[in-house]
């Protein structure tokens, strides 16, 4: 296929659709009007967005952090997912819910449009019955301000109001009820209806939590936009300020319970530490008070003074040892989850540990308010909880070990200087020993004192879970929904697809034949006559000297083909080549019809025209040749009803006999009836007398125009079919299929059927000529602007 008939076809296709154009501009215009009418009764809806900085906490390092450097973990990206996930969590938004009372909507009831009222309601509602009822209930009612002081309610919409005052009590399917005005001036609002709407917590909380949107700026950054899309954009403010305020509120609450179990751990030590410290104050004074010392120091001498480093170590690493002792303790007698006090016992890594236990401690307390033990990130947890827990037992167990070992060491070593001083008097050494010992408990109870102070000031001094950078605003004056530049463009687009794809849809479900350029497309090298136009049930079927319609018109065109393939066969051949067949594949397709106008344009030319009826089983020349406007002239006397079934039973009947001349519209065509319908046609048209006929007939006219049966219905015309010079098939266009095409160019491939053509029946005007581009356009009228 060259350019030229790409260009064609991409033209033809083009046609299809334009041609149709009446129907692109009314679904246009209905779908521009529809989205006038959706823009118009859609309430618009604006963007709210708040920025918020999460600030990472200093103190809660993660065993992983020396991979953060590498990248490998994510780091700060996954930390601020997960922050993301805790902002957004099913339990903040259930607080938001119920400290905006977001649970209670109150819709003012318009002609076409309702309308949520959120701030200045018209009205209180109090009920008698608990909150956790009233968060879990739902029902809707009706309120209709009457009077002054008067209401009316129901709880059906539609149903007739019943008529309350203000403040008493109404029954309710969740309790009583009292509704109070909330306006000074209710003489304003008479009239007014107003719907009430009351859902249960959890589902206005899990709705909420699917239409904020939580997202970072950009990769590995602490900043977090919060946006809410809403038809009251201070209510999207409202709900936005407050999830910030409970989360930030939620992280404090869990640092202040942290400081809070740390500050008991210490408090439990202190108390033990301060009876030890007596009972070692008790002791120096009993053995002051027995030996009758003054607790100078003078009598001890030089020698202690030697091992007091010795000895002063040694004390710290009881101490030490009796801090760690004491954590393992508390570790292993903690069975549950809760927070680990943090205590320095001279381990980074299992202050570390303990660091991150509270962190994951935190965030399980937090996803147990909207799961139960049995969800896969609380089981996730416990078991990073439990790892942590072997991890700190492992670590203390260990850490202990080695205190030991050092109290061990520094005891032997002691030993040994004192075995120096072993000729020093025994009670000041006695006394010394209590000294120490009683300077060492007084440094541990300072120090935890010290400790607890720091605890209780680390809190207070903590700065919230995330830094507000912009609370919430609206972003743009500009609705985000509906967008009517988008509306329009889409609700135009769409109203063009419709008709395209009805058109589309229909064109590639149908396989029948159009218009000339259909069939070409199957047809290939046979030549294809013309086409004739519909007619209405006003038009004549038959047409009349000098003619001037479409269907007159559309016939001169076959004529004048006709005409050139019969010269085109003659110069080749001796006969006359003027037997011309008319058939068509199955009855109803225009073939008689085709055959009587193309006998009459043939006769308008002073040529001498024969037609011959050879559809002996369902002959239909007698409706058309019928009426006043035909005349039967010269009729013969004999044999006056005699036809081609007759001719070819009797053979006393000669060619003469069955011929009728007829004077139809001014014009003179012969016609040879095809007779009386025998009860064996095919074995009749075997006869060799049809051939005789034909050869005779062929010689006295100039056209001889045979009416044959259809090739697909029965073999009649296959059997006659060597005696054409041409074979016009006939194709009706929306009737004729693509297939039935195939069949007659299937039997000239196989030599059965010779000089075959096409003509295409019945199409519409603004069909003919190649898809209505090249139409006839004589006498031809236009159709009214609502006739599509």
């Amino acid at each position: 296929m060259n350019i030229s008939d790409k260009k064609e076809d991409l033209k033809n296709i083009v046609s299809g659709y334009t041609k149709h154009w009446k129907w692109f501009v009314v679904c246009g215009l209905m779908a521009i009007t529809f989205a006038y009418l959706y823009i118009r009764y859609t309430i618009p809806e604006y963007a709210v967005k708040s920025q918020i900085q999460v600030v990472e906490d200093k103190g809660a390092t993660s065993e992983m952090s020396a991979f953060q450097d590498l990248d490998i973990l994510g780091g700060s990206s996954q930390k601020i997912e997960d922050e993301i996930e805790i902002i957004g969590s099913r339990s903040n938004f259930i607080d938001v819910v119920k400290e905006l009372k977001l649970n209670f909507k109150i819709i003012a009831l318009g002609n076409v449009i309702n309308s949520e009222v959120y701030s200045n309601a018209p009205m209180k509602i109090n009920f008698i019955a608990a909150d956790s009822i009233i968060n879990n209930a739902k029902l809707d009612f009706f309120i209709e301000f009457s009077s002054a002081t008067t209401f009316g309610y129901t709880e059906t919409e539609g149903s007739p109001y019943k008529i309350y005052s203000f403040g008493n009590g109404i029954s309710t399917t969740i309790g009583d009820m009292v509704i109070t005005p909330n306006v000074k001036d209710t003489k304003s609002l008479i009239g007014k209806e107003f719907k009430i709407q009351i859902q249960p917590v959890e589902n206005v909380a899990r709705s909420l939590k699917g239409s904020v949107k939580i997202d970072m700026v950009a990769d590995k950054s602490n900043i977090l936009n919060v946006s809410l899309n809403s038809a009251i954009p201070i209510k999207a403010k409202d709900i936005i300020d407050k999830l910030i305020t409970i989360y930030n509120r939620n992280a404090s609450e869990e640092k202040r319970r942290i400081a809070d179990v740390t500050s008991e751990f210490i408090n439990d030590r202190i108390q033990l530490i301060s009876g030890n410290l007596s009972s070692v104050d008790k002791d120096a004074q009993e053995l002051l008070t027995q030996k009758g010392m003054t607790g100078s120091g003078l009598e001890v001498g030089a020698a202690v003074q030697v091992s007091a480093g010795s000895r002063q170590n040694l004390e710290n690493a009881k101490v030490q040892l009796q801090m760690v002792s004491g954590l393992k303790d508390y570790v292993d007698g903690e069975a549950g989850y809760d927070e680990m006090p943090m205590v320095d016992v001279g381990s980074n890594s299992l202050s570390e540990a303990s660091a991150q236990y509270n962190t994951l401690v935190a965030e399980r307390k937090r996803l147990l308010k909207s799961a139960d033990e049995r969800n896969p990130m609380i089981i996730n947890l416990n078991e990073q909880l439990d790892g942590l827990k072997n991890t700190m037992q492992s670590s203390l167990n260990s850490l202990e070990r080695n205190v030991g070992m050092n109290v061990s060491t520094l005891q032997n070593q002691l030993g040994r200087i004192q075995g120096t001083i072993y000729s020093a008097p025994q009670n000041q050494r006695e006394l010394r020993n209590i000294t120490r010992k009683q300077e060492t408990t007084e440094s541990l109870y300072l120090y935890l004192l010290q400790k607890r102070e720091e605890s209780q000031i680390a809190f207070a001094s903590a700065s919230p879970k995330s830094n507000i950078i912009d609370s919430a605003f609206v972003a743009s004056p500009t609705p985000v929904k509906p967008k009517k530049a988008i509306t329009y463009l889409a609700s135009l687009i769409l109203g063009l697809l419709l008709p395209f794809g009805v058109i589309y849809g229909k064109d590639l479900l149908d396989t029948k034949i159009r218009n000339k350029y259909s069939l070409e497309a199957f047809t290939k090298d046979v030549p294809i006559l013309g086409e004739l136009p519909r007619l209405s049930k006003k038009d004549s079927k038959i047409i009349i000297n000098d003619d001037r319609s479409v269907l007159a018109e559309a016939l001169r065109i076959i004529r004048a083909n006709l005409d050139f393939l019969i010269k085109t066969k003659r110069a080749s051949d001796s006969n006359k080549n003027n037997v011309i067949f008319i058939t068509s594949s199955t009855p109803g397709e225009g073939k008689t019809f085709v055959s009587s106008n193309l006998s009459m344009i043939l006769a308008s030319t002073n040529k001498k025209v024969l037609l011959v009826g050879a559809d002996i089983r369902n002959p239909k020349l007698y409706t058309f040749f019928s009426g006043d406007s035909v005349d039967k002239l010269k009729t013969p006397s004999r044999n006056k009803d005699a036809g081609l079934t007759e001719f070819l039973l009797d053979d006393t009947i000669q060619v003469k006999d069955i011929i009728r001349p007829m004077l139809v519209h001014h014009n003179t065509i012969d016609v040879i009836y095809s007779g009386k319908i025998p009860p064996n046609p095919a074995e009749l048209l075997m006869s060799s007398k049809i051939g005789d006929l034909l050869a005779e007939v062929s010689e006295m006219y100039d056209y001889v125009i045979v009416d044959t049966a259809p090739m697909m219905v029965v073999s009649d015309t296959l059997l006659i079919a060597p005696y054409a010079n041409h074979i016009i098939y006939v194709t009706r266009a929306g009737v004729t299929d693509e297939n039935a095409v195939k069949f007659p160019l299937s039997l000239r491939d196989e030599g059965k059927l010779k000089g075959v053509s096409f003509v295409v029946n019945d199409v519409t005007l603004n069909e003919l000529g190649y898809g209505g581009k090249y139409g006839y356009g004589y006498n031809k009228t236009s159709k009214k602007w609502w006739k599509f």
